[in-house]
């Protein structure tokens, strides 16, 4: 049995070993962040969904807060 367990067959070569170990880390973040991407299109793509299951009433109701956009800075109390 052979005790040489480089699975990347780079042998000796410090150079090809860590070309091999950063390529693999870069696939890894790569995949995390495709991970990311598809949870935040699962998020949005499940709300748009939830909103066509509304009622047509509910979307052209008025803003239940028509003058929220009206508060001012100096509207706030400071302590």
């Amino acid at each position: 049995m052979s005790d040489n367990h480089s699975y990347l067959n780079t042998g000796d070569d410090s150079r090809l070993l860590l070309t091999a170990k950063v390529g693999i880390l870069m696939l890894r973040g790569a995949g995390y962040a495709a991970i990311f991407c598809i949870a935040m299109l699962v998020l949005v793509l499940g709300t748009y969904l939830v909103g066509l299951l509304l009622p047509e009433e509910s979307k052209e109701a008025d803003d239940p807060t028509p003058f929220s956009y009206q508060i001012q800075a100096s509207d706030t109390f400071v302590a």
